[in-house]
């Protein structure tokens, strides 16, 4: 796909004069009852100065709203902001074809993001499930210098691309996928990471197609 996007690149950086407060009133980009609308998950009682941001994507055929739960008590337990963006198509645009709209619009709202919420540049995170899990992983590994971390919850691919940077890495997968299943999926993109020099955790679970809260709350114990 052409255009400026097309390497899956995100420019959004959190600026140097970053916001010290949180802003006062409902969070922007949330409250819609549109499941296609994104969603900007703020967690009540922030400590002060700059917090964790995670962004989230969904599953094929998903929204933000039905991803939301996988990380929610995550968020509301370590205090960080969720970003969960919505996919233009049925799912990601690399994963149909290229990068492109979805990165584009995912830049958007991060420049917009960084200029109303103090975020720590240190802890900006991407993660998803089934097909959010491919793109995340993906869009982290191209964007690695600003992910500094990739949740990989049952997803069954990457796109190849550029790696731009080291970010630490966990995968999860279900023994029982029917979906993804495990031997074509989450043990080949372990092996694939580990030929590229990472090493990531890697939990097997007994369960199928899903993200399990336990499996959920290990992956930020480890890495958050």
């Amino acid at each position: 796909m052409d255009g400026a996007f097309a390497d899956g690149v995100l420019t959004a950086r959190p600026p140097a004069d970053a916001p010290s407060a949180m802003p006062e009133g409902e969070p922007w980009l949330t409250g819609s009852d549109d499941p296609a609308a994104p969603i900007l998950y703020v967690p009540e009682d922030l400590p002060p100065g700059p917090v964790p941001l995670v962004v989230l994507f969904h599953g094929a055929t998903s929204n933000p709203k039905q991803a939301l739960p996988v990380i929610r008590a995550e968020a509301n337990r370590r205090k960080f902001i969720v970003l969960a963006p919505k996919s233009r198509g049925r799912t990601w645009d690399a994963l149909t074809g290229g990068f492109g709209v979805d990165v584009e619009a995912l830049n958007a709202m991060l420049t917009a993001l960084f200029e109303r919420y103090p975020i720590d540049p240190a802890k900006i995170a991407v993660a998803g499930f089934s097909d959010g899990a491919s793109y995340a992983l993906s869009l982290g590994l191209i964007n690695g210098d600003m992910f500094s971390r990739i949740f990989v919850f049952s997803g069954g691919f990457f796109v190849p691309g550029p790696i731009g940077g080291r970010p630490e890495i966990f995968v999860s997968h279900g023994f029982y996928d029917s979906v993804l299943p495990i031997e074509f999926t989450g043990q080949e993109i372990v092996r694939v990471l580990q030929d590229d020099g990472f090493a990531p955790h890697y939990r097997e679970f007994e369960g199928g197609h899903e993200a399990p809260y336990e499996v959920v709350e290990e992956a930020f114990d480890l890495l958050f």
